[in-house]
């Protein structure tokens, strides 16, 4: 996808191992981000409806796509992926997990499968007015990748106000630390999944991370989530 290919992934790199995430503006454009809205009405694309208030997961509703991915979902997929592996491999290596990761997502698709691991975690999450999500980690199963992306379909302040992303990290005997995020219609933000290496005095150590949506206040606020893992169901 050549409007990634042509991002600053050195620059990505470097915020990723100094913050955990990071904001890439117009990643996609504004017919896409309509396209992606309009087509959350179209019950073919997917293959789960989760009503977020059945689970206390929060108040809002999202819904997870099915097998055959859209050539533009799989686009950024792939194309992310090989571009933040390294990030979690180095991380992984610091951290001394054992853990490695491949180096194409097909290859991770793979290992996912053989795990059992076959369905897809790609999915379109709607807010109201009240709307929110509790703080949670997108594992799904065995296999997991330590980063995931969001992108952003709506403009805050102008489709809606609230709906802050909130990333919270919980730093070892100290008082947990909350991100506030309100990335711009078309940006993708490439986070941690559930924590990130910290250097120390003594060496690297975890930090666990969590993330959510604040209540959104007014209108509606939609977001693409793309987990590179797959899941157990």
């Amino acid at each position: 996808m050549k409007r990634l290919e042509t991002q600053d992934w050195q620059d990505i790199t470097a915020t990723l191992h100094d913050r955990g995430f990071c904001v890439v503006d117009q990643v996609l454009t504004e017919e896409e981000c309509n396209q992606l809205i309009r087509n959350y009405a179209s019950p073919d694309l997917y293959r789960k409806t989760i009503v977020m208030e059945r689970y206390r997961f929060g108040s809002g509703e999202y819904k997870y796509f099915k097998y055959p991915l859209s050539t533009l979902i799989t686009a950024i997929r792939q194309t992310v992926y090989t571009h933040i592996a390294p990030v979690a491999n180095k991380w992984m290596d610091v951290l001394q997990t054992g853990k490695t990761f491949p180096d194409t997502h097909e290859e991770l698709l793979q290992q996912c499968q053989t795990a059992g691991q076959d369905k897809p975690t790609v999915l379109i999450l709607k807010y109201g007015v009240g709307g929110f999500n509790t703080l949670h980690q997108d594992l799904y199963g065995d296999i997991y990748f330590p980063l995931q992306i969001v992108l952003f379909l709506n403009e805050p302040g102008e489709d809606y106000t609230g709906g802050e992303f909130v990333l919270t990290e919980q730093i070892p005997r100290a008082q947990s630390k909350a991100n506030v995020l309100q990335p711009r219609k078309g940006s993708m933000l490439i986070f941690t999944t559930n924590f990130r290496p910290v250097k120390g005095s003594k060496g690297y150590y975890r930090v666990n991370m969590k993330h959510g949506v604040s209540p959104v206040h007014n209108g509606n606020r939609h977001t693409l989530g793309i987990i590179f893992h797959d899941a157990l169901s």
